[in-house]
């Protein structure tokens, strides 16, 4: 039988666990509606439901959150059993108020350090800093994803139900255990010190300023940085063959990174020094510059820096007037958050070109707001003798309570190691293609709309059914990074690799300002590029330039997502710039990209003439956004997929025999295998070269051969 103690820890830990999930759901909801909108929709004002919090300044408020912590926790749970209402926005109006009730429940707990007696405030902390990492080791078992988002349910992987009855039991402990005032009280009696009152201020206060833009910055740090093991390593991610470390297993060191630093997050004469933030500032450029280890290594010690920082920060923003501290801080939390979006949807917001491309400047101001928190941390705890104080002189109910924390903390860790090991099997098996005795290679594009479906539900469980029954053996997917807070900072393409078994190559990082373009392949990657295209006028365009060992034979294949309609420049250049590094491929090529022009066009004549390629069907005159084109391989077959609910755009596949790996055989194979567009019955080749039968007709899942009606095939 577990203590009271014990039991009211790991509640508090629970609903800190609902308080990241909620938060780290807001942004993808919100996100639904400018990415159907392609700009402002009015929604992003939900940004701002935690601001209500600042009512904290209210001393009436904070006597009644004080003696009924139950509140904040019951309107916090809003934010998880969203899921059941099928309508987005009725989830995003359920995340909304699930914001306001855990960030005001987190702020109403910043002011019960009154008496030191009772330890609220650390236990509070502790348990808020143990929610964080339980939270991302529980997304290391779901594959970056949390199964308590309300953009999961049943059908795809979600543990809502559970989620919520735990929640439940959580809001039970908070309910019926002992009112804080009580405690408080008895411990003055037995003190003899006055008994505090919510409103009392402390003379020991902070600059509320600092503490305030501390507050705020170092949300943003947790959040936009260390709420999910592979944001770091997808951050410093580059092609092959010198990728950086892979999620899994490296996430299992910035679990551990986080573990480590909350652990002396007690000791304020050390974690408030000047030095140790300009180590985590080195760390920090590191990240934002660098590619690979170096920069992989610089995110692991700003996560050390971030967790330790965490409770003098807090403890500081503790101990000054609440209302306008907690203001700054939540507006300044938002204005990062803003600003993390503008670096990459500067084309369509407004104000967008002042912090184009610009993370750097995001990051500055996140450690220079960590900074000045630390100093307030360091003149209100250190200056007053809290620092460093030795561990037989604290409370006994302190000391019992951060045992406790540590060990709960560690547990998480274990949690999250655990998992990578789990997966890493999975995660490094080697691929098989689907046809390789035919020297087949079935290759795709797709645009994603960043795995949020047309509902908003998480849609890769549709994407790899899709992927799967078209035997695809290298897929483009566009719209891809989603290593974002307004994407929930996750990474999607994980579950794609383990599950269906592929090399994956995330592509350009998500410092690099992209909306993202992976490709996943059954067959060895060599080497890649991550290409950022001229791009004067409007949204970042990405590719990748990669070389496969395709049963001994190299093949280049390309992926692209060029600019808008609107920046015809842009698509100019773009263009010129693919067909430049096609032209100079000695390789067999396929093209695989979004190109945002009409069939034989100028920019499709730059594109398939200035490339050396072929079209994979020149006669399709319906297409706009997405093309294939080869190079140096036999077409056998092309074929256009529909949607289903999946973003708004369709799949396309093609099939290609790929020539002998014999340098001198497969130089003849470029000149003989001239394209053909003599089209044949699908009679005409044998099983493994056609397309699946179960798209012929109304389909599966709402996928289904469009356009044409069913695959083509050639001669």
């Amino acid at each position: 039988m577990i203590s009271s103690s014990t039991r009211h820890f790991l509640a508090d830990t629970y609903l800190s666990f609902v308080f990241w999930t909620v938060l780290t759901s807001l942004g993808m909801c919100i996100w639904y509606y400018p990415l159907w909108h392609m700009g402002i929709s009015g929604y992003e004002v939900a940004l701002f439901s935690d601001m209500p919090a600042v009512i904290l300044g209210v001393p009436a408020v904070r006597r009644v959150l004080r003696r009924h912590r139950w509140v904040c926790a019951a309107i916090g749970l809003t934010g998880i059993a969203g899921y059941a209402a099928a309508s987005p926005g009725a989830r995003l109006l359920a995340v909304s108020i699930g914001t306001l009730g855990v960030v005001t429940g987190l702020l109403a707990s910043l002011y019960e350090d009154k008496v030191a007696e009772t330890g609220r405030l650390e236990r509070s902390v502790q348990a808020w800093e143990a929610g964080l990492v339980g939270s991302v080791a529980v997304r290391m078992w779901f594959s970056t994803n949390n199964p308590a988002w309300v953009t999961m349910d049943a059908r795809n992987g979600g543990w809502n139900r559970t989620a919520v009855a735990l929640g439940v039991l959580a809001l039970a402990d908070v309910a019926f255990r002992r009112a804080d005032a009580d405690v408080e009280a008895e411990a003055a009696k037995k003190t003899d010190a006055r008994v505090s009152r919510a409103d009392d201020g402390d003379k020991r206060s902070a600059p509320w300023v600092g503490a305030g833009f501390g507050l705020g910055g170092l949300l943003f740090a947790l959040h936009s940085l260390f709420s999910d093991s592979a944001i770091v390593g997808r951050w410093s991610w580059d092609g092959y063959p010198h990728t950086g470390p892979a999620p899994v297993p490296w996430g299992g060191i910035v679990v551990a990174a986080l573990g480590a630093g909350f652990a002396c997050g007690h000791r304020f004469d050390l974690t408030t020094q000047a030095a140790w933030w300009a180590v985590a500032s080195a760390g920090a450029a590191a990240l934002t510059l660098v590619s690979g280890w170096a920069g992989f290594g610089g995110g692991v010690v700003l996560a050390v820096y971030t967790a330790s920082v965490t409770r003098g920060v807090l403890r500081a923003a503790a101990r000054c007037p609440p209302g306008r501290t907690f203001g700054v801080g939540l507006l300044w939390y938002n204005v990062l958050v803003l600003a993390h979006v503008w670096v990459v949807a500067y084309e369509f917001v407004p104000g967008g070109p002042v912090l184009r491309e610009r993370t750097w400047v995001v990051m500055a101001a996140t450690m220079l707001s960590l900074l000045a928190g630390t100093r307030a941390a360091r003149r209100s705890l250190v200056a007053s003798g809290g620092g460093g104080v030795k561990t037989e002189t604290l409370p006994t109910l302190v000391q019992a309570d951060r045992r406790m924390a540590r060990r709960v903390v560690a547990a998480c860790v274990a949690a999250g190691v655990l998992a990578m090991a789990w997966r890493l099997p999975a995660a490094t098996r080697t691929p098989t293609p689907y046809h390789a005795d035919e020297r087949l290679v079935t290759v795709g594009i797709w645009t994603v709309h960043f795995d949020l479906d047309n509902d908003m539900w998480l849609a890769e469980d549709l994407i790899m059914q899709a992927v799967r029954d078209l035997e695809v053996d290298v897929m483009g997917f566009l719209e891809s990074d989603t290593e974002r807070i307004i994407m929930g900072g996750r990474d999607w393409t994980q579950r794609v690799g383990e599950e269906l078994g592929y090399y994956v190559d995330y592509g350009p990082s998500p410092r690099k300002h992209t909306w993202g373009c992976a490709m996943v392949s059954k067959y060895p990657i060599v080497s890649s590029r991550h290409l950022l295209l001229p791009s004067p006028a409007g949204e970042l365009a990405c590719a990748i330039h990669a070389t496969l060992d395709v049963l001994g034979q190299q093949v280049d294949v390309v992926v692209s997502h060029n600019g808008q309609e609107e920046n015809a420049l842009d698509r100019r250049l773009q263009t010129t710039e693919l067909a430049r590094v096609m032209r100079e491929s000695r390789n067999p090529l396929v093209f695989a990209g979004y190109v945002v022009t009409r069939p034989h066009s100028k920019n499709y004549r730059i594109l398939f003439d200035g490339g050396r390629l072929s079209d994979v069907d020149p006669t399709d005159s319906d297409r706009w956004c997405q093309y294939i084109g080869y190079r140096g391989l036999k077409r056998t077959g092309y074929a256009r997929v529909s949607r289903g609910t999946i973003t708004d755009t369709e799949i396309q596949v093609a099939k290609f025999v790929v020539p002998p790996a014999d340098a001198q055989a497969g130089a003849q194979a470029e000149t003989e295998w001239q394209p053909s567009y003599v089209r044949v019955n699908a009679s005409a080749y044998g099983a493994a070269y056609r397309f699946p039968q179960m798209f012929m007709g109304k389909g599966v899942r709402g996928h289904f051969y469009h356009v044409f009606d069913e695959p083509r095939y050639y001669d």
